[in-house]
């Protein structure tokens, strides 16, 4: 079964890697991909780790992008702007508890649109 997926983006390789786990935990058959740290493991972003999380879990479903702090939005919006992909969006939500509401809703096969619309509501104010 086709869920939406879930791309997890952080400054820090470690906050991705448990943020995955707490979601695999509890929603364990959402795709969910980490882009964490620049490509030689320091603290950042890097464009092409976003760009390989996104392909290697986006279907027509959809995919969510969340992000930790301004910069990682920046680099995400970049890799979205240089890919030609359809229903994939970049997530206003706090990293850990967005991303654990999306898994769940993704879980329960709800489409891309109706995960968003939870999202804006609980987190928009």
């Amino acid at each position: 079964m086709e869920l939406v997926g879930i791309v997890l983006v952080s400054h820090s390789e470690k906050v991705v890697e448990g943020t995955k786990d707490i979601l695999k935990q509890v929603v364990g058959d959402v795709p969910i991909a980490i882009a964490g740290g620049t490509d030689d493991g320091s603290i950042g972003t890097s464009i092409d780790k976003i760009q390989a999380a996104i392909e290697g879990i986006h279907s027509e479903k959809g995919t969510l992008l969340f992000y930790d702090i301004g910069s990682a939005r920046m680099n995400a919006e970049m890799a979205l702007e240089m890919m030609d992909l359809q229903s994939i969006d970049i997530a206003e939500a706090p990293l850990v508890e967005g991303a654990y509401l999306a898994a769940v809703e993704s879980s329960m096969d709800k489409p891309l649109e109706a995960i968003q619309e939870s999202l804006y509501k609980e987190y928009s104010s």
